[in-house]
């Protein structure tokens, strides 16, 4: 007989949820005969398993009176174990409630969280002793914090950070090492303000954990892509409290002035293949949680399972989550991991599903910045440009066409031009502003911006799958010698390339993302696939970047033109409906001469050249920006501007190394950009 006293309590709100007299859980399992709430001391010993009384709607609900907030507690579920039907409960594994706000450890594998063996059979040993524990505490919205910092959409930009790989050799105290105090420590937050962005994109803080593949090799998870909980704070990450500290790291991000969005994974969960881990969703409702067919998982995400993102309970848990992480946890927007799948109905994409247009109606959330990842390697996987208007996409086009123009391939004028006014092709004028186009060069997969210019292929021998991991396909250049150097002549040539690319990168039509390191030149020993090092491999390092003043200005100084001249970001046309109401801008494409591109000049494969005149509507500003990769020099003739008379001046704005201004051209020399106002 229990000790203590329950009443049927609520269904909502889901998790569990404080009350004066004790404490009500609510949970959701449909096909689920019995649920149990385990109690745990502060040693870890289960004390009893309560039986929840009521069910409505497929909520298992109870208040169980005496129980104070910080309890620890588990979830056992009871009902039928049909492997082929999806049903795979078994009441001996200790589970995750999906709605619990913290735990009491990071979640790490063990053979006694499988519920259901290779051949099908059912896994007897308990799972207790290797699961964390629930707390039961209800974070609440602080009146008090700090202001959220408002940016302008054509100011935005996106600067990608690792919590841990961020902090971990940076000159702070060793207790903030790592954490999420020390990405607000003094010179973390000075550097951040050194670059003139606006906005971090943390890569995943759900807390995660590390796959059986990796596991047995003595790897980590060090992204983070493979969570467990979608309300709970990594705690890895933090000194003593994970809810606490991440709030305090949002503060301090607010206080220094900056938006902060992040990374989430709502396509898969780190449970993984059906043979794998029971901790969490799979004990609770496999077959309503995970996409399944005739018996098998879906696996449209690489990582073994696939959230079903068209189940209402999932939608209702998704958009739980991430008003949470809004309203108590201080975000101000998303970045969505493999995002096809949160648009995936039965099986296929739809820009209408449920769980997009969900979000885009929610008062709060359709308020964030959201930002999809617009691919996941199911069938249609590929949907760049088909996401609804309120969610900017990452543009892995632009990125392979920026990397090939600077990589000297030929006939790609137009293609680099359709990249640098918003890639029209996707973003179409009249639907969407170029502003929904991220831009990138570089991103956490794939090269840094230093291996870029340092390496042709990929080494990815230190991630223990023979160097088969990560793309083939770099369209990288190494200047003559693959990796580390100290010639300087391949020194200069990497470092204007660097600064080319970043150029390039913001002064396009769009939302400029940038990978954080690459302003010290941190580079990866050509690992191009380093989601499991965690290690040097991966944190920055700060000691060694003897290039990071240059790029650090470079960067710093196109965000201010950036900001200083609108039009870099988004251009208002006379034939896109969007700014029907707004007086035009003009475009002029120019080729060497400075005239107007011809049908000729657009089809020379060999040229490597291009120029653009923007104009603002009323003519206060005339932008000249200038892209030339060509080891012969070049002078170009500056513009003529048909309105004015006099002679024409100019003033450099911005200029790569390799770029000269006289009083009647620009010379430009090998890899060059330049902005000149006329």
């Amino acid at each position: 007989m229990s000790a203590y006293q329950v009443t049927q309590g609520q269904t909502f709100p889901l998790g569990p949820s404080i009350h004066p007299d004790g404490i009500n859980f609510a949970v959701v399992s449909e096909d689920a005969s019995q649920l149990y709430l385990c109690l745990f001391d502060e040693h870890d010993q289960e004390l009893e398993c309560i039986p929840f009384i009521a069910k409505h709607r497929g909520i298992w609900q109870m208040l169980v009176l005496g129980l104070k907030a910080g309890q620890r507690y588990g979830i056992r579920a009871e009902g039928p174990f049909e492997p082929e039907k999806q049903l795979v409960f078994n009441p001996a594994k200790l589970l995750i409630d999906p709605y619990a706000k913290a735990l009491t450890d990071k979640l790490v594998w063990h053979p006694d969280q499988v519920a259901i063996t290779e051949q099908g059979v059912i896994q007897a040993q308990d799972s207790a002793h290797c699961v964390p524990k629930c707390l039961a505490i209800e974070p609440k919205v602080q009146t008090t914090r700090p202001a959220r910092v408002n940016v302008a959409s054509h100011e935005r930009s996106l600067y990608e950070l690792h919590v841990k790989g961020f902090t971990q050799q940076l000159d702070i105290d060793e207790q903030h090492k790592g954490k999420y105090l020390g990405v607000i420590s003094r010179p973390a937050i000075a550097h951040l303000q050194s670059l003139n962005i606006t906005t971090i994109q943390l890569m995943p803080c759900f807390t995660f954990m590390t796959e059986r593949h990796l596991h047995q090799l003595g790897l980590n998870n060090y992204w983070g892509y493979n969570p467990i909980n979608f309300f709970t704070p990594e705690p890895s990450y933090a000194q003593n409290d994970a809810v606490v500290e991440f709030q305090a790291m949002i503060d301090g991000l607010r206080e220094a002035g900056f938006e902060v969005i992040l990374d989430v994974v709502y396509n898969h969960t780190a449970e993984s293949e059906l043979d794998q881990s029971c901790v969490s969703f799979r004990g609770l409702d496999n077959g309503r949680y995970y996409r399944h067919h005739a018996g098998q998982y879906l696996n449209y995400t690489g990582c073994g399972n696939c959230f079903d993102t068209f189940n209402p309970a999932s939608i209702r848990l998704i958009c739980d989550s991430m008003r949470y992480w809004v309203d108590v946890m201080g975000v101000d927007g998303f970045r969505f991991d493999l995002g096809v799948d949160l648009g995936r109905t039965d099986h296929d994409f739809s820009a209408n599903a449920p769980l997009l247009q969900a979000i885009l109606q929610d008062p709060i959330l359709s308020q964030t910045c959201l930002v999809m990842e617009p691919w996941d390697i199911g069938p249609n996987g590929y949907q760049v440009g088909q996401f609804p208007k309120g969610f900017l996409e990452c543009n892995d086009k632009y990125r392979d066409s920026v990397k090939r123009f600077w990589h000297g391939d030929s006939g790609m004028i137009a293609e680099f031009a359709t990249r640098l006014l918003g890639s029209r092709d996707c973003f179409h004028k009249g639907h969407k502003s170029a502003l929904n186009s991220v831009n990138y060069i570089t991103y956490h997969d794939g090269f840094t911006l230093e291996d870029l210019v340092s390496y042709e292929a990929r080494h990815n021998l230190a991630n223990m799958e023979d160097n088969r991991d990560g793309h083939g396909d770099n369209i990288s250049q190494n200047f003559g010698i693959e990796g580390d150097t100290q010639d300087p002549e391949i020194l200069a040539l990497r470092l204007n390339q660097k600064i080319c690319f970043l150029a390039t990168l913001l002064l396009s039509q769009g939302t400029p993302h940038l990978l954080g390191g690459d302003e010290l030149s941190h580079s990866q020993q050509g690992n191009n696939n380093a989601y499991c090092q965690d290690n040097d491999i991966t944190w920055l390092n700060w000691s060694k970047a003897s290039q990071s003043q240059i790029l650090k200005d470079t960067i710093s100084q196109l965000m201010a033109l950036r900001k200083a001249y609108p039009i870099l970001a988004e251009v208002h046309l006379e034939d896109d409906a969007l700014f029907q109401h707004l007086p035009a801008d003009q475009v002029t494409w120019l080729n060497e001469n400075s005239d107007t591109m011809s049908h000729e000049d657009w089809h020379t494969p060999d040229r490597h050249f291009i120029a653009l005149l923007l104009t603002t509507a009323n003519l206060s500003s005339r932008l000249w920006l200038i892209f030339y990769n060509q080891a012969t020099p070049i002078n170009l003739p500056f513009p003529s501007l048909s309105d004015q008379d006099q002679e024409v001046k100019a003033e450099v704005l911005f200029q790569s190394p390799n770029v000269q201004l006289t009083d009647k051209h620009v010379t430009c020399s090998g890899a060059s950009v330049a902005l000149v106002r006329l």
